[in-house]
């Protein structure tokens, strides 16, 4: 890891205990250390993480991943973003076919997991009962993406999963000066935009079970939302290259 990596990471570090500290969201502290009480019976010898889950992954990733929130026996069990439930099962198992992971599945935040060019937050950082945050919790979250953007500084692809990641990341972008059309912000699956010259936004349905089980996201459709990720960066880098001028979304 060279030097400015090593920096963004010290820093992403700092972010993380902000995080994991933050109280903004009495009904979310509320939810999250009442689960991590209860528990689930299947997780009744685990010591429940039952905090705020800050990002993970590559300090130096070309491709930033925002999901939902924290899913309430998964990392708001574990302490990290995805690890412990399907959904992570799903998402990891297709990093590591992407040769984005060194491996398939995420148990605990011990098990040596580590991404490459990935890293993964979401636009809410307290798992939120029934999956559903409110707007206000989740603009109390939004600082902790606005810090992110301008340390993830390699990022050129942001892969939005669900309606309300791709509707964080079209304000995150605002917020940070990106200029674009409001008709070209509609999300969908496998839906590809510009934010700004260099960062693009993909969509890609959530990959929460209740999409995956009953087939409304595919392996091969996550796999190919994979590779879109990977064709925009590409497109991105030529285009820079090539010195054009790139301020208005394709």
């Amino acid at each position: 890891m060279d030097d400015s990596a090593l920096k963004t990471s010290d820093l992403l570090s700092r972010l993380a205990s902000r995080v994991t500290r933050c109280r903004r969201c009495p009904r979310l502290r509320e939810y999250c250390l009442e689960i991590a009480s209860t528990k689930r019976r299947a997780y009744t010898d685990w010591d429940y993480w039952g905090l705020p889950v800050p990002g993970f992954g590559d300090p130096a990733a070309w491709l930033w991943i925002v999901g939902l929130a924290p899913a309430a026996h998964g990392a708001n069990r574990t302490g990290r973003v995805f690890t412990g439930d399907r959904s992570g099962d799903f998402l990891f198992a297709a990093l590591h076919r992407a040769g984005l992971a060194n491996q398939p599945e995420s148990r605990n935040r011990e098990d040596g997991l580590q991404l490459a060019g990935v890293y993964i937050s979401a636009a809410v950082r307290c798992a939120p009962p029934e999956n559903k945050p409110s707007p206000i919790e989740i603009a109390n979250c939004s600082g902790y993406l606005d810090r992110e953007w301008k340390l993830l500084s390699e990022t050129r692809v942001l892969l939005a999963l669900g309606r309300i990641g791709w509707d964080a990341i079209i304000s995150l972008a605002r917020r940070n000066g990106c200029n674009f059309p409001e008709g070209k912000i509609a999300f969908a699956h496998g839906a590809t935009m510009r934010l700004s010259q260099k960062r693009w936004l993909v969509g890609s349905y959530h990959v929460s079970q209740q999409n995956t089980f009953t087939g409304k996201l595919t392996t091969a459709m996550f796999d190919a939302v994979l590779r879109r990720c990977r064709e925009v960066a590409a497109e991105g880098n030529d285009e820079q290259a090539r010195g054009l001028n790139l301020t208005e979304p394709g």
